[in-house]
């Protein structure tokens, strides 16, 4: 066997049901009792929560979180937790307020305590990033992931079925790179493999019913598989793309990479028999082919196709091929500009993903 190396972090998870009574806890294990509550301008709601769980004692709260973590919400984040005196952080809702709490958590070293409320698996990776200037920035620090990972899968009862499936398909994308990157390693292919299977069986569950408990538990330990994958494993075409877009264009993070998950994969097919071997028996109604199975899956999960429904403008594509050719990466296949060009365009008008 050819030789591999696959780094694993430190970091504790409570998986299950109401297991988000045991924060407090987990706090005092890590000898902090002044957490600042990090969360979206929409999720105020948990704030209360957490304060009721705590008996108050929270240090207080930020609810400004805003998706692709820009630079200057990061440092008013930063500046309030040292106002309020916090000693550790609490992120609950989807990956932007993970992003968050991972941001201030390089910034302070005070310990970051994380209750996923989506499928974006952000709280299992060591990606950091930061938008400033229209350029979304990543970078690997595995310090970073978070202490604590608390999965209460009654906190994704009430989340809006397009929000469960973009955010379920956004944690696939991890998987489905991993399986084709450049450090790609057994253990990442089985995490992925396990994530993959399991989010295309529990993703259209839900959405036939949003309150099927075993479903959304289910999409949860996919989520947290697939969100392993991106710790594990190296990202190429289908990432950097989407920070691009996301950076860029302010794209929604989550709906962007599901519309991009086929068409990057369709990109990168020809140089990667193997493993769309493996997709194709791991993606349900693939009918041998990996994409013609995710295609089928967004469809049936109902979520749109289009770049162009998200906001993104078709002038809008010549700056993107431009962004992405900026910084050379690497990829199984040649990044080309007239090939990327034509993903864009088939991505922007909501065109089904189709292998060249």
């Amino acid at each position: 066997m050819a030789f591999y190396e696959y780094n694993e972090s430190n970091q504790r998870v409570l998986f299950g049901e109401d297991s988000l009574s045991k924060l407090p806890s987990e706090l005092a294990k890590l000898g902090c009792s002044k957490p600042l509550i990090l969360t979206t301008p929409t999720k105020t709601s948990y704030v209360d929560d957490v304060a009721e769980l705590l008996n108050g004692q929270i240090a207080g709260s930020f609810t400004r979180v805003t998706m692709h973590t820009p630079k200057e919400v990061t440092e008013e984040a930063l500046e309030h937790s040292k106002s309020v005196d916090a000693d550790c952080f609490v992120s609950i809702g989807g990956g932007s307020a993970v992003g968050l709490g991972k941001a201030l958590f390089v910034r302070t070293g005070l310990p970051h305590i994380c209750i996923p409320t989506t499928y974006a698996g952000s709280e299992m990776t060591p990606i950091v990033g930061q938008t400033e200037n229209r350029i979304k920035v990543t970078h690997v620090d595995r310090k970073a992931i978070p202490a604590v990972v608390i999965y209460d899968v009654k906190l994704t009862l009430t989340l809006p079925t397009d929000i469960s499936a973009t955010s379920g398909l956004n944690a696939m994308a991890h998987a489905v790179e991993a399986l084709y990157a450049q450090d790609a390693n057994p253990i990442t292919s089985v995490f992925a493999i396990k994530g993959i299977q399991t989010l295309a069986s529990s993703l259209p569950q839900i959405m036939n019913n949003p309150k099927d408990i075993a479903a959304r538990s289910d999409a949860l330990l996919g989520a947290w598989l697939c969100g392993k994958c991106l710790a594990g494993a190296s990202v190429s075409l289908h990432h950097k793309l989407c920070h691009v877009l996301g950076g860029t264009f302010n794209l929604p993070h989550a709906e962007t990479h599901a519309i991009i998950l086929p068409h990057a994969l369709a990109y990168i097919a020809p140089s990667i028999p193997n493993v769309m071997k493996e997709l194709a028996e791991s993606i349900p109604n693939s009918d041998g082919n990996a994409v013609n199975g995710l295609n089928r899956l967004v469809s049936k999960l109902g979520i749109t196709y289009s770049l162009k429904d998200l906001g993104m403008k078709a002038e809008d594509i010549e700056l993107a091929v431009e962004t992405l050719l900026k910084k050379p990466f690497w990829s199984p296949r040649q990044i080309e500009s007239d090939a990327i060009r034509e993903l864009l365009k088939r991505a922007w008008e909501g065109k089904p993903a189709q292998i060249a």
